[in-house]
């Protein structure tokens, strides 16, 4: 027991996790060998593949991650979501998260909780021990709270994010360079407040291995020009984990876990333009950049990541569809997604999900009538201009997959099928020996 321990006056378990966003657990365990300390955490703990959620796109991941609930509960179902009865969209941030966050849960039984660089947390909530947004922040002067950890951060080469539009370049160098600007810098904020030992949970993520993904893991797949470079950022990630993990107390278990898995890219999918060659969508004029600008007649439109709207009378302001042909115009829809192939003969959609199957809870009126969890090649795009064709390429070349996320554990849990995103706010908690309801988690605890 540290000195900081004796000084919190108690002797209760505390957890550590350290988020690796979008990183497949096939990867690491095929590389075993690349990754001593990944490798030794699950040898000597626990690991597995976990499934994410539906949609499995890191704006809402995360919020179900740290609250163990569906986006039902959340409110927040991807980057960008619409208003009821509205045609407006907007990008949800912190505060649009309407479930109890873990920290929260930590914090109101009385412990301490250091938040670091988790995803739609925007602005830093003040009733935890310190807090610095993450992704969608728009710089750590106005991300961190309190003033110290702000200091701290803008003394240092913190980041809040990497900059993505550097992949677009064919020369991923200076992007490479800049991952690895971000990493280490993250790995040294990180250190600085494990090190501080005053915390009862430490939860931070390192989201540059999402970015790096997107860019480089067809390269990986495909013995690519960046293969090479692609496992030597994952060699650093290693090395920070394991510093980490050297670094916590005994009286700590460290969790490790990505939010959804990851795949090659063939084909980008633009389901608007699809929905328009198909004759259910049709805008008001030529000049169509957004939703609103979807004409009276429009049966149905997407949002990323696969998310379909039925444009239902008396819901949806311009609604075309009645309530009582509702269910046969989704089926319709489900039915024509289902059978939908891309230029290389395979099926674009893994399977299409009805609403009622995916979310529950108070928030289910923005919920979309179906979501498209789309085949390991298939990246499911929704913008409302610029694409003529349904299939396409861009600059990325990895994709999120619903399956095949990682999670490990410094413990004996049980990490089996069927365990998802859902099971790890229960299990911190449980590991903590913290009382919780178990009925209002979808998750379950593995511990």
């Amino acid at each position: 027991m540290g000195l900081f321990d004796r000084l919190r006056g108690g002797d209760d378990p505390r957890v550590a996790f350290f988020g690796i966003d979008g990183v497949p657990y096939s990867f690491l365990k095929e590389n075993a060998s690349e990754f001593p300390n990944i490798a030794s955490l699950a040898s000597e703990g626990s690991a597995g593949a976990i499934d994410s959620i539906v949609p499995p796109e890191s704006s809402a991941c995360w919020p179900s991650l740290t609250t163990g609930v569906n986006p039902g509960q959340t409110g927040v179902y991807g980057f960008q979501d619409r208003e009821v009865g509205s045609y407006d969209t907007y990008v949800p941030m912190g505060r649009d998260v309407q479930a109890t966050r873990i920290w929260d849960r930590v914090t109101d039984a009385g412990r301490n909780a250091t938040v670091m660089n988790v995803p739609v947390t925007f602005p830093p909530q003040r009733n935890v021990q310190r807090m610095v947004s993450g992704f969608l922040s728009p710089g750590v002067d106005k991300a961190a709270y309190p003033d110290e950890l702000r200091d701290y951060l803008q003394s240092t080469d913190y980041r809040i994010d990497t900059n993505a539009k550097l992949g677009h370049e064919a020369d991923k160098s200076e992007f490479l360079e800049n991952a690895y600007a971000t990493l280490e810098a993250r790995y040294e904020a990180f250190r600085h407040y494990v090190d501080q030992d005053d915390w009862d949970l430490f939860f931070g993520v390192f989201m540059t291995t999402d970015r790096v993904n997107h860019f480089l893991f067809r390269d990986y797949e495909e013995d690519g020009e960046y293969k090479e470079e692609f496992i030597e950022f994952y060699k650093k990630v290693d090395e920070y984990l394991g510093k980490l993990r050297e670094a916590l107390a005994d009286d700590v278990t460290m969790v490790v876990a990505s939010d959804h898995g990851f795949t090659g890219l063939d084909y980008e999918v633009h389901f608007n333009q699809w929905l328009a060659d198909e004759g259910w969508l049709s805008y008001q004029d030529d000049d169509h950049e957004e939703l609103g600008d979807i004409a009276d007649d429009t049966a149905a439109y997407s949002l990323i990541p696969g998310r379909f709207y039925i444009n239902l009378e008396g819901r949806e302001p311009r609604g075309s569809v009645p309530q009582d042909e509702y269910e046969e115009k989704r089926a319709e829809l489900k039915g024509m997604l289902e059978n939908l192939e891309g230029p290389n003969g395979k099926k674009v959609c893994a399977r299409v999900v009805e609403k009622e199957d995916a979310f529950r809870g108070d928030h289910e009126d923005i919920a979309p009538d179906l979501v498209a969890i789309p085949n390991h090649g298939f990246d499911l795009k929704a913008g409302f201009k610029g694409h003529d064709d349904v299939f396409g390429a861009g600059p990325r070349n990895g994709m999120h997959s619903f399956d095949n996320a990682s999670l490990f554990v410094d413990a004996d849990v049980t990490i089996d099928e069927g365990v998802d995103l859902f099971d790890i706010a229960p299990t911190i908690l449980d590991l903590m020996e913290l009382d919780y309801p178990a009925s209002e988690f979808d998750g379950r605890s593995l511990v």
